[in-house]
């Protein structure tokens, strides 16, 4: 125990010698810190307290300042700040203030007023201690900067940095809205398995776990999107989840191998359909916790206000000055050009992964408005439709803003012969040593005899949408606790 620590434990004990609980079971609010503003700011000129109500707050203390007969108190709660002034002449233990330290909770009983500098603030007739803080706050509450300090003990983070209990009160606030969205819209949201016997669903490394009581290895998934189908399948036109994903993968401003998703599946719809609900609901969200569709991110003024801009994958290629697809048409002649421009095209990589390559390079810089990419190269999307009148695209989008992808939506492929066949293709990939493919999952494939109508999917990181609308430049500091290496003793 440091000299600190030991100073804070010896006043926990002398308060327990005083027959004094330093963290009693329990305590009484009756307002919180806005309410007594609120309160304060509804008094009349000329009057400076509030008459007939005793109020009992509550809070971690933030600032205190002793002014020898008086003491003032700053309490922070949820809500905010109050000021609480300790007069020598009002309380018997006037003199156990000097028990109390940044970082302590107490309750103060008292009379909301008004002070000489138009301050609201509670005069105390009582105060009692209800937690006793054995470490002191960080920096008295500022200039908590270190990154890794943050994000590894996120707790001093919320309490130094108001920036911080901001980005993840709207957080919470967007997610909120996006299930208000979708649950007006007629979507059951629903909860799939996290502990999978595949690693399907997407092109991605899982992680791996043993599942006792079946003596079983299992996989946490790394999508949602097969198990919401099978219930398509089974019945409901619309579900959504929101929910973890896990991929064993880097680390990046933008990749986090532990991820929040949303997926939604809607019968009787296609891409198109899709692409217009997200544009809706991206922006009605926007405008609803942030009162605004514009934003800024990485001093870029984004504006999410529908519709946003389509253009096709192949269109937005040419645009950037990316190679043509429509004349590098397999992966040996695409693989050339892309070395010969000085773009990473590894060997093992097949046609699907030197087309993402080269979109990644040439185009998604570009998009800094949002964007839906539309129609794909097949070889990229295994799990949807293909396009009308030509067989080498599938119906899909990606929607991008600040230059990089926060969603993806396909037709659904519905055809259980075609999809077994595209499985079969990324199966032959995987032989030829491309480790991110789609496996074969025969329990869908089975369900999927049975018959899925046509169907509109959709999957959005929340992570990246909340990194948007709060201008973080980083995936990290959108997540309350993001992996860090652990500490060595």
């Amino acid at each position: 125990m440091d000299e600190l620590m030991a100073l804070r434990a010896a006043k926990a004990q002398e308060l327990r010698d005083a027959g004094i609980d330093p963290y009693p079971l329990r305590t009484a609010r009756t307002h919180t810190a806005a309410e007594i503003a609120a309160l304060v700011d509804g008094l009349a000129e000329g009057e400076a307290e509030v008459k007939g109500i005793d109020a009992d707050v509550a809070g971690r203390v933030v600032a205190k300042r002793d002014m020898g007969k008086a003491t003032f108190i700053d309490l922070q709660d949820g809500s905010g700040r109050v000021q609480v002034l300790l007069r020598q002449n009002a309380l018997a233990d006037y003199d156990t203030l000097r028990l109390i330290d940044l970082g302590d909770f107490i309750g103060v009983h008292g009379v909301p007023m008004r002070t000489r500098t138009g301050q609201a603030t509670v005069a105390a007739t009582s105060w009692a201690m209800l937690t006793k803080a054995l470490h002191a706050p960080p920096e008295k509450f500022h200039g908590l900067s270190d990154a890794e300090t943050r994000q590894r003990r996120r707790y001093l983070d919320l309490m130094a940095n108001e920036e911080t209990r901001r980005v993840f009160t709207i957080r919470s606030r967007v997610v909120a809205a996006i299930r208000r969205f979708l649950d007006a819209r007629g979507f059951l949201e629903v909860e799939t398995p996290i502990l999978q016997e595949s690693e399907s669903g997407a092109a991605a490394r899982p992680f791996y776990t043993h599942f006792n009581a079946l003596d079983e290895d299992r996989v946490l998934r790394i999508s949602l999107e097969l198990h919401l189908k099978r219930l398509v399948i089974g019945g409901f036109e619309r579900v959504y989840e929101i929910g973890r994903n896990f991929r064993n993968e880097g680390m990046s401003f933008k990749h986090n191998p532990e991820f929040t998703m949303i997926e939604t599946y809607e019968a009787y719809t296609d891409y198109l359909g899709v692409a217009e609900m997200v544009e809706q609901m991206v922006s009605s969200v926007a405008e609803d916790v942030l009162g605004t569709t514009k934003i800024t991110f990485r001093d870029m003024e984004i504006d999410l206000k529908a519709p946003w801009r389509r253009v096709t994958f192949l269109d937005a290629m040419k645009e950037y000055g990316g190679p043509d697809l429509d004349v590098f048409t397999t992966a040996d002649a695409l693989r050339d050009e892309l070395r010969k421009r000085g773009v990473d095209a590894p060997t093992t990589a097949g046609y699907g992964k030197l087309c993402d390559e080269a979109m990644s390079h040439y185009v998604e810089p570009n998009l800094v408005q949002p964007t839906f990419l539309l129609d794909y190269p097949v070889e990229l999307s295994p799990l949807a439709k293909r396009k009308p009148g030509n067989d080498r695209l599938v119906e899909r989008f990606e929607c991008f803003m600040a230059g990089f992808e926060c969603g993806n939506a396909y037709t659904e492929l519905n055809d259980p012969i075609e999809q077994r066949a595209r499985f079969e293709q990324q199966l032959a990939l995987k032989e030829a040593g491309d480790d991110e493919v789609e496996l074969v999952d025969e329990d869908f494939l089975f369900a999927l005899e049975h018959g899925m109508p046509p169907t509109g999917g959709f999957g959005m990181g929340i992570d990246r949408l909340i990194m948007l609308l709060t201008g973080q430049p980083s995936i990290r500091e959108v997540i309350l606790f993001p992996p860090l290496k652990s500490l060595k003793e």
